[in-house]
């Protein structure tokens, strides 16, 4: 009897550090857009299209429902694409808002650099431009695609500025990287916002320095969200986060500068920036984000 309990013991204890999630992922390119597929299911595109005013992710697919959990060109606010890096008052320009002739942050080299396995990897060249002005930023990006578990989907995205130019931002609460939710996982419409200190809602949540932010609703009987980490190693870590109950995250330094006025940057100086999302089934605590987070900040 206790042979059998044992030998039971050791096959629960195999099964139990063994990997139980060996996704597939993909990637094709196609024409302006990169589709990613987990486990042969479409997850997201990396759109990079030349009329577009910057590269974004559209849809960004939940692992329960296969429904977008960001937004698209919302109505209210048509500027928000979904899942986006850019900036405004970048030395006169705007490359965050509509109207390419303000600025457009260009991609010239999107590429597959791996997929297959359990990885996708995707990089990027960007030139920041406006017509009648000698381009302020240039970036590269490196965006990482796996899936730790059935129920979260990772998505590490690597940017690194350099500046062609002296370079002004001035205070602006258009900046960096943002997430704007679809509408049924909003705060208005019965979802959460919540922080690494456990803080919720916009009023709770705006202007307050936190590593990572999460944004979950329901979704039928299910529940699915999307959370923004950032690393440490990012300059002005931990960045305030500008939040909206209507469904919008972004952690934002250029909104709070240090001397009140802008954020200046020398020519030929690099900004590197890091930021993990995932997007998941249920709530913050049911995805352990929190634990995900401590794993994440202890990487390189």
């Amino acid at each position: 009897m206790i042979k059998i309990k044992l030998s039971a013991i050791l096959i629960f204890l195999t099964i139990g550090f063994s990997p139980i999630h060996a996704a597939k992922i993909n990637a094709v390119k196609v024409g302006s857009k990169i589709n990613v597929t987990i486990d042969g299911k479409y997850f997201t595109s990396y759109i990079f299209s030349s009329d577009e005013k910057y590269p974004f992710f559209y849809p960004v697919n939940g692992p329960l429902s296969g429904g977008s959990v960001t937004s698209m060109r919302n109505g209210e606010y048509p500027h928000h694409s979904s899942l986006f890096f850019g900036c405004d008052q970048v030395n006169g320009g705007n490359y965050w808002q509509e109207g390419l002739e303000r600025g457009r942050i260009i991609s010239v080299n999107a590429e597959i650099l791996k997929e297959g396995g359990d990885t996708v990897v995707i990089t990027d060249e960007c030139i920041w431009s406006r017509p009648g002005a000698i381009s302020p930023v240039k970036d590269s990006r490196i965006i990482t695609i796996t899936a730790p578990s059935a129920n979260v989907h990772q998505m590490d995205v690597e940017i690194t500025m350099e500046m062609l130019l002296d370079v002004h931002i001035r205070k602006t609460n258009h900046s960096l990287f943002s997430a704007r939710m679809a509408a049924d996982l909003s705060v208005k419409n019965g979802g959460t916002m919540v922080n690494a200190e456990g803080a919720k809602g916009e009023k709770n949540t705006f202007g307050k320095p936190s590593p990572w932010i999460d944004f979950y609703g329901k979704r039928g009987e299910s529940i699915e969200g999307l959370a923004i980490l950032q690393h440490p190693s990012n300059p002005w870590y931990p960045s305030p986060w500008f939040t909206r109950d209507y469904g919008f995250i972004s952690p934002t330094p250029m909104y709070w500068p240090q001397n009140g006025e802008e954020t200046f940057m020398k020519k030929g100086e690099t900004l590197k920036l890091r930021y993990r999302v995932l997007v998941h089934a249920g709530s913050s605590e049911d995805s352990k984000i929190s634990d995900l987070f401590e794993k994440y900040k202890k990487e390189n």
